[in-house]
């Protein structure tokens, strides 16, 4: 059941990038003079980077290797640039749609029209290229944001509490030892209270972070009270249970619709993603106020939910601070735009009645291994209780 539902899920996601990469084909096809021998090179390099990352998820799936690790590395940096490309196309297709109507384009084009075509396909690809190192090289560099904030002490026993929550790490190929080791390094360095994982830890397979032993790493977050997460989407594609055990045995506590008291002083309580209703087993989550029965209203609360829906509902429920992640904010200029259509809060901070909110954009990156028009972070949000 697991598999056919991966298999939908990835069907429908390369179907659509299976499209617009042979909108992208064609007319890069167009740009390249037809008696030139680069036509054959080109047709060959392009759909090999095409099918490169479809390639590398089998073989990651059902025989893990070094080649699987190039294959996803090469088809997700292409995830990416096939974005560009498509803005740059559609840009270049509108202006020759206006020129036809309404001509303006001068002689010096008209005239060389197959080399300027070259040209301009050699300078779209430049651009892409420069912008994917770009973003690339913003990806791997997180920052981290400072909130200071104030909550009702009620009966809590603490002062102040030193948060570090990190969002969207998504360990795997992409976010391997290396960079995880460098976020930990970043976490601990905050000397947290608490440090809290706010979903889509895992990439999707579990394998390639059996192999790069990740679980150690995660071992190795310093915190007072512990590490604490929940599920986002992506441990239900990959297996939630699976995921799930996993970062149990390297000294994660999840919480999947459950409420823990912490140091006597507060309230944690963490939603199991709303993917579960879509995935193996296909359970429905339980609603915020049923898991608020559990919980003391005399303590300040704390809500971790991986996707920010309907967050009036932790504002009735007297929630004091819910943290999430999911989207990305977009990743990828000008996806934002579509995010922020989507979510009352994509990103970021604010307060509804006496609940306050923040949205992280994440740490990690899923597909291209790119962010372009935001930065990856880590959150660290120190508390005071008055």
């Amino acid at each position: 059941m697991k598999s056919m539902t991966m298999v939908i899920f990835f069907s429908i996601f390369f179907l659509i990038t299976g499209l617009i990469s042979l909108y992208i084909f064609i007319r890069g096809l167009q740009s390249i003079p037809p008696d030139s021998n680069l036509r054959t090179a080109y047709i060959i390099v392009f759909w090999t980077i095409t099918c490169a990352f479809a390639a590398g998820r089998l073989l990651e799936r059902f025989a893990p290797s070094p080649l699987a690790d190039v294959l996803v590395w090469i088809g997700s940096f292409w995830l990416g640039a096939m974005i560009y490309f498509l803005i740059a196309l559609v840009a270049l297709d509108l202006m020759r749609l206006a020129n036809h109507f309404l001509p303006f384009f001068p002689a010096a084009v008209t005239a060389n029209y197959g080399k300027v075509k070259y040209v301009t396909g050699a300078s779209v690809l430049g651009l892409v290229g420069i912008v994917l190192l770009a973003g690339y090289v913003n990806s791997i560099i997180p920052r981290v944001v400072a909130l200071n904030l104030s909550v009702p002490a009620k009966a809590s026993k603490l002062k102040h509490l030193n948060i570090v929550a990190v969002s969207d790490i998504h360990l795997g190929i992409i976010v391997g030892r290396s960079r995880f080791d460098g976020i930990v390094d970043k976490i601990n360095r905050m000397d947290p209270d608490l440090v809290l994982l706010l979903g889509d830890i895992v990439d999707e397979e579990l394998v390639p972070v059996i192999r790069q032993n990740l679980g150690e790493s995660l071992r190795s977050i310093h915190s007072r009270f512990g590490v604490f997460a929940i599920t986002g989407n992506h441990e239900y594609i990959g297996g939630a249970e699976e995921a799930c055990s996993y970062l149990a045995e390297h000294k994660v506590t999840l919480l999947r619709d459950q409420s823990l008291k912490v140091a006597d002083s507060f309230f944690l309580v963490g939603r199991e993603d709303q993917s579960s209703s879509q995935f193996p087993p296909f359970h429905k989550r339980k609603e915020l106020a049923q898991l608020m029965e559990s919980v003391d209203r005399n303590y300040p609360v704390i809500l971790m939910d991986h996707q920010p829906f309907k967050l009036n509902e932790a504002a009735v429920q007297g929630i004091d601070l819910q943290l999430s992640g999911h989207t990305h904010y977009g990743q990828l200029w000008p996806i934002n735009y579509i995010v922020n259509g989507i979510y009352e809060l994509a990103w970021g901070y604010r307060k509804i009645a006496g609940t306050q909110y923040y949205i992280s954009d994440g740490v990690g990156t899923w597909g291209p291994p790119v962010r372009i028009g935001n930065r990856p972070e880590i959150v660290n949000i120190r508390i005071k209780f008055e």
